[in-house]
């Protein structure tokens, strides 16, 4: 059988293994988690500048939507004109 003299030494000592264990655990976990943070840092940043640069997309965008307007207009004339040479030569 064991005596106590060497299971109080051992308890202490498992308890000082277990407790080194779960505060190399922890360390990992906090380097992670700062690293994460670092990360998603620059993903905040990325995205501020994202939003920044497409801020004035809109004023472009209607006028891009009126020049093609512009042209689907003409683009209609031009299918009507076909249209009209077409039947002048019987092809339609």
């Amino acid at each position: 059988m064991l005596s106590t003299a060497f299971l109080g030494p051992a308890t202490i000592v498992i308890a000082i293994a277990i407790v080194l264990v779960l505060v190399y655990y922890l360390v990992r976990t906090i380097i992670a988690l700062r690293r994460a943070g670092g990360h998603l840092a620059n993903v905040v940043a990325a995205l501020q500048t994202t939003a920044d640069s497409s801020a004035n997309l809109e004023a472009d965008l209607t006028t891009i939507n009126g020049a093609l307007s512009t042209l689907g207009d003409g683009l209609g004339a031009i299918d009507e004109d076909l249209v009209g040479v077409a039947q002048v030569f019987r092809l339609v």
